[in-house]
């Protein structure tokens, strides 16, 4: 504070108006830094002053010092802000980012011109990709689950109506249709688990693991949890490669993706009586391939396999207790993983499923 009766000189004064912008500009670092969600600050040629942690992850550079056409490309903010510029005022538009993911924001471009010297437009984007993903989801389960709920709900009720009527007292009747109404009331339990499974997984797609997690080990995991399985189909579970594959990426995640790999060969191509595991590292990326040596997959269904319910025959996949959304969750898991899948098939050879996820290197281990 500067005392009335006491002289300053302009050096000083100039002094005093340096720290309190200093302390002005800290206090709007600080403040935009502790939002949750991506705010940057623009000058009046559209030139951004300050950009949030969010942001920056967000864009995957730091914006600061650039014109907003470099840092987003989307014609209708660019628009929103020119128009606040000239006009004052607010505008909301949507915007749409479809690398690495698809995401979607509603930009809000503000005037604030009286905020802080220099700035003159606020930019503030409100992620909405989970809201659109829940009303796309509770869309999907009404218009998939229900029509794969709907055969065996009818099963049931057909048992039930018969072991109340005509097999009432027939004690062989009863046994055969109990275990038959087991096997309908399992199978709808693994298609609402995987269901739920899947929508968890959407749910948190834009947010990348962050934990380390080794795909041998993982390997071995699932050779021995399905042991029993490849056993009773007759099956060979061989694990190849000894070195360590460490990985970025959530470790129950990555087994339910090997896990699908592997019970999907033991089901579908249990006549190889083999199936291979094996990995490798390939420059910055892990990759583990599961092969069998089954009847093979005809090339046109190779595209779609990863499709929700999408089957070869719906009718051999249900009596094997699929549920047509496995290969569905592995690409859903691999996506959060940035990781990459790859299907070849040869018709009458054998399938191989290949994953690569990004590897976690020496300098961060």
């Amino acid at each position: 504070m500067i005392w009335p009766w006491k002289k300053t000189d302009g050096a000083a004064a100039a002094a005093g108006e340096l720290r309190d912008r200093t302390f002005a500009q800290d206090a709007l670092t600080a403040l935009i830094g502790a939002l949750p969600d991506p705010v940057m600050l623009l000058d009046d040629h559209g030139v951004v002053k300050s950009a949030n942690g969010k942001a920056r992850d967000l864009l995957n550079m730091d914006p600061e010092g650039q014109h907003l056409s470099s840092a987003i490309r989307a014609p209708q903010i660019l628009e929103a802000m020119q128009a606040v510029l000239a006009h004052g005022g607010t505008r909301r538009v949507d915007y749409e980012q479809h690398v690495p993911l698809p995401r979607h924001f509603e930009a809000y471009v503000a005037a604030v011109a009286a905020f802080e010297p220099g700035v003159s437009v606020l930019i503030l984007l409100k992620d909405l990709t989970r809201e659109q993903q829940t009303e796309r989801m509770r869309a999907d389960f009404v218009a998939h689950a229900s029509h794969e709920l709907r055969t065996p709900l009818a099963s049931l009720l057909g048992f039930i109506e018969t072991l109340q009527g005509a097999a009432r007292k027939d004690e062989v009747s009863r046994e055969r249709f109990l275990v038959l109404m087991q096997t309908q009331a399992e199978r709808m339990k693994r298609l609402i688990d995987d269901l739920l499974s899947l929508s968890r997984i959407e749910m948190n797609a834009h947010e990348r693991p962050t934990g380390t997690a080794d795909l041998r080990q993982i390997a071995l995991h699932v050779r021995d949890t399905l042991s029993g399985l490849a056993k009773d189909a007759d099956v060979e579970i061989r694990i190849e490669g000894a070195e360590p594959l460490i990985v970025q990426g959530d470790w129950d995640e990555l087994v339910q993706v090997v896990q699908n790999l592997v019970e999907n060969a033991i089901k579908y191509a249990a006549g190889g009586k083999l199936i291979e595991v094996t990995g490798k590292r390939i420059g910055e990326e892990c990759e583990l391939t599961v092969r069998d040596h089954g009847p093979g997959i005809a090339e046109e269904h190779l595209p779609r396999l990863t499709e929700r319910f999408y089957r070869i025959s719906a009718q051999e996949s249900r009596s094997r207790g699929g549920t047509g959304l496995g290969l569905a969750i592995v690409k859903h898991i691999l996506n959060r993983h940035r990781a990459k899948l790859r299907i070849q098939s040869e018709l009458g050879v054998g399938s191989s499923f290949t994953i690569r996820v990004p590897a976690v290197s020496a300098e961060s281990k």
